[in-house]
Formats: structure tokens, C-alpha cells, sequence
């Protein structure tokens, strides 16, 4: 028989208490261990960088790292433009971070049902609302060194001054949704988790397969929920931080084209109206 009652303790932390707050003790500790993860990363990866090879091939770390920083600069490059090199640190930071934290997961330091020494600190709501509003900090901070206070305040009565309730209420639902977003997705492996714990006394036939089949399960889960979603979910968190910025800091003028650019095509264009001109006379 399958277990009728599965117990699941959702938001369930060792704390501790200092100045009348209490404290979430794993979820600091293993944020702890994977922003010293990232930041060990990062010198490891900046010694590599500048490693001169005999045959002068990038070292695997190299090519790793610019695929990666790659890709966030072109995301930013089309949302932001060359000149906020900024935003290309900060989403590469947090990917990595969100990402460790995230793959922490994978390491067996589960004690017992009570003590999991590295559970995934994104799992708790605190971690990811103060990352979030971090960033929507960071967002409306840009917005105004970009378009100055009264221009970018003045996007909220933007179509139409009636949508002003609509638009602030949408300003400040962002970081509450990127906080939940992954939250919601890291916390639901561990329900998962709980629910495949439920396994254990599966006895067809009087056949104890309960025990196996959570082993099977409980490695085939956290290997697509850790690796996969944990990946995917760091991606689209960066991602959004991207697009966040890009939304506060565009210009109806962004995408125009500077009187450089369109002499320079000008430019280039006059040869051939000239060749034209001759073949056809």
C-alpha cells in the first residue's frame, strides 16, 4: 500500500533569533556557500582568461565563459543598446548564482527529515523577493538616470491617463511575480520530492518495490528538476532582469537611426544610384 498520509512542511527552516527578527539559518548559509562558489569561480575563471597557451587554444573555461557572457551582451545589446555595459555583469552574476544555489541541491547532504544541510536557498521566499527587489531597484534606478525624473514617470499616464492605477499596479507586481516565478518552480521539486518519499511502502503482492521505486524515482526527479529547471529557471531570471532594464530605459528614439548612421548609408548608397543612373543613359 502507498502511504495514505505524506507529510509535507512547506516553509519549515532552522531559525534563529537576534534584535526581535528571526533568521531563515540554512537558507543564509547556503546562500553564503554559493555566492563564495560564484566569486571562487569568477577569480578561477579570470586566471584562466589570462593563461597564454603553447598552441594558443582557448583553455575550455574561455570558451565556457564567452559563450555565456556572449549571449547575455547580444540579449543586452538588442534591448539596451552598447552603451549600459552594466546590466551584462549583473545578469551574468545572477545566472551563476541562481544557478549554483540551485544545483546545490544535487549534493547528498540530507541527513534525515529534519536536517538538510544545503537545501536550495531559492526555495525560500525571502532569498527571492530580495533578489527581485534588488533588481526592480536597480530598474527604476536606470529608468530615471536615463529619461530624468518627470520623463520617466511620465510613461505612467502613458497611452492615456486613466491607465495610470493599471500601470503603477503592473510596476509594482513585477518583482513580486519574478520573486514568485522561481520560487514557485524550485519549491515544487521538493513537494515532488515528498510525494515520490511517499513510495516507500508500495507492496504489491505483498512485494516491497516501494523502497526501489522512490531510489529511481527520487534520482531520475532531482536530476531533471536540478539540472533542467534549475538551469531554465536561472535563465529566465537573468532574462528578465535584461528586459526589465530594456523596458525602463527605452527611448521612442532608441531604434531610430542617428544622422551618422543614415549619412553613412547615404553614403554607401550613392555609388550605386550613380552606376544606375550611367547604365541607364
Amino acid at each position: 500500500m502507498i502511504s495514505a498520509a505524506i507529510e509535507i512542511h512547506p516553509g519549515e527552516h532552522p531559525e534563529g533569533h537576534a534584535l526581535g527578527m528571526t533568521f531563515n539559518l540554512d537558507t543564509i548559509w547556503v546562500t553564503v556557500v554559493a555566492g563564495a562558489i560564484v566569486v571562487g569561480l569568477g577569480f578561477w575563471a579570470r586566471s584562466a582568461l589570462t593563461k597564454e597557451t603553447e598552441d594558443h587554444v582557448p583553455t575550455k573555461i574561455q570558451l565556457v565563459w564567452e559563450t555565456i557572457v556572449g549571449q547575455v551582451t547580444t540579449q543586452v545589446e538588442e534591448n539596451l543598446g552598447k552603451v549600459n555595459p552594466f546590466v551584462v555583469p549583473l545578469a551574468v552574476a545572477l545566472f551563476f548564482f541562481i544557478l549554483t544555489a540551485n544545483w546545490l541541491e544535487l549534493i547528498p547532504t540530507e541527513l534525515n527529515k529534519n536536517v538538510h544541510l544545503l537545501p536550495s536557498p531559492t526555495a525560500d521566499t525571502n532569498l527571492t523577493y530580495a533578489m527581485a527587489i534588488l533588481v526592480m531597484v536597480g530598474v527604476w534606478g536606470f529608468g530615471i538616470s536615463q529619461k530624468g525624473v518627470k520623463g520617466y514617470f511620465k510613461h505612467f499616464v502613458e497611452p492615456y491617463p486613466v491607465l495610470l492605477p493599471l500601470n503603477v499596479l503592473e510596476e509594482l507586481v513585477k518583482p513580486v511575480t519574478l520573486a514568485l516565478r522561481l520560487f514557485g518552480n524550485i519549491f515544487a521539486g521538493g513537494i515532488m520530492i515528498a510525494l515520490i518519499a511517499g513510495l516507500v511502502n508500495l507492496a504489491p503482492a505483498n512485494i516491497p518495490v516501494g523502497g526501489f521505486l522512490t531510489i529511481v524515482f527520487n534520482v531520475i526527479w532531482k536530476l531533471f528538476d536540478t539540472l533542467f529547471l534549475g538551469g531554465l529557471q536561472a535563465f529566465i531570471f537573468a532574462l528578465l532582469t535584461v528586459l526589465y532594464f530594456g523596458m525602463a530605459g527605452a527611448h521612442g528614439e532608441s531604434h531610430d537611426e542617428s544622422p551618422e548612421e543614415a549619412s553613412e548609408e547615404s553614403a554607401a548608397e550613392s555609388p550605386d544610384k550613380s552606376t544606375a543612373a550611367a547604365a541607364a543613359s
